[in-house]
């Protein structure tokens, strides 16, 4: 008897779009008709952090419009290029909050794990685009350091799976790690930050939707949308059935100029979240990290679209404007001179 060698596992539909992503910029331009705008493209900006986005989202963007709020989030421009002062390369203090290899342990009761460095798009204004994945993932070692640390510290109950993004990694990985948590019984939820459902719908397949029903812990997934055109029938859907698993969903945007910066835009994003069941949950901003000041919209500014909002929406529909400080406890909210903050205790 002949015993046939097993065939080679074939990648799955997402893991495909994601390495048929466009990488050179000077393709992207092309892809949208704006060949016209080479010249504003820095080399430098692409070299020390690469253009990625995939098609779909590519798709997303309107053709021959070089003032697009999906592409001046992607496009690596000279603007970069300027130094600001007050824009560090670690802007919101990662490092000094290392607990672990790959564990981050900023605030009380929870503990962020960087599952890997990779994401299917690079947004110019991540906060974490100097990070230095290479020496500081939790996936290291078999997760070991990472979750002896997280053993160790019964006070967690939540813990946060962040990078890059973690539903870059096969769902059979992340399964791998999630058991191991399973045996952890003072961690009672889980919380996963991602953008692959926003610009990567196709990630979200009967798979990892499997792993998330069986999930022990209570599951919060937080996507990050930052503009209503992000959200098309694909995106819709995979957030749907992200809710249909179970999962509590929020979104958390980035107040970027020339983006979002009009309170008819983020009135729009969160009126559509809630269509898809995903509740505004933060309102970051900006994360003065280098490379990327020119999306900074100043802080006055911001809490006028704020107030802006809370006129125009439902208290439910707004999500929290915030700051996050270096050392801080918790995320700074902010308000307007003047403005009566309301204390826990008395709500």
């Amino acid at each position: 008897m002949i015993t046939a060698n097993p065939l080679p596992a074939q990648p799955r539909r997402w893991q495909t779009l994601w390495r048929q992503a466009v990488r050179d910029p000077r393709e992207l331009l092309s892809l949208l008709g704006l060949e016209s705008l080479a010249g504003r493209i820095s080399a430098a900006a692409a070299a020390q952090f690469p253009l990625r986005v995939p098609h779909g989202f590519i798709a997303r963007m309107r053709p021959g419009d070089p003032d697009d709020p999906l592409l001046r989030q992607v496009l690596p421009v000279i603007d970069e290029e300027r130094i600001a002062p007050g824009y560090d390369l670690d802007a919101v203090g990662d490092l000094a909050a290392r607990g672990a290899s790959g564990v981050l342990h900023k605030y009380d009761g929870r503990a962020l794990l960087i599952a890997t460095g990779s994401c299917a798009v690079h947004c110019r204004y991540c906060f974490r685009r100097h990070f230095p994945y290479g020496e500081e993932t939790a996936a290291a070692n078999g997760w070991r350091q990472a979750l002896d640390y997280l053993a160790a510290d019964t006070s967690l109950s939540e813990v946060l799976l962040s990078g890059g993004d973690p539903l870059s990694l096969a769902t059979r990985k992340l399964a791998e790690l999630t058991d191991a948590l399973a045996g952890l019984p003072h961690v009672r939820r889980l919380r996963i930050h991602t953008r692959l459902p926003i610009v990567l719908p196709e990630r979200v397949d009967e798979e990892l939707l499997d792993w998330l029903t069986r999930l022990p812990q209570q599951v919060v997934v937080v996507v990050h949308a930052n503009h209503p055109h992000e959200i098309d029938g694909s995106v819709r859907q995979a957030l749907l059935a992200l809710q249909g698993s179970g999962a509590t969903l929020l979104n958390q945007a980035v107040l970027l100029r020339g983006v979002n910066d009009d309170a008819g835009t983020l009135a729009a994003l969160c009126e559509r979240l809630f269509e898809t069941r995903t509740l505004p949950y933060y309102l970051h901003q900006l994360d003065r990290v280098a490379g990327a000041a020119h999306f900074e919209v100043p802080e006055a500014q911001a809490i006028a679209l704020h107030e802006a909002l809370m006129r125009r929406l439902p208290g439910y529909l707004v999500p929290r404007l915030v700051r996050e400080r270096a050392g801080a406890p918790y995320k700074v909210p902010l308000t307007a001179p003047g403005s009566v903050a309301i204390s826990p205790a008395s709500v």
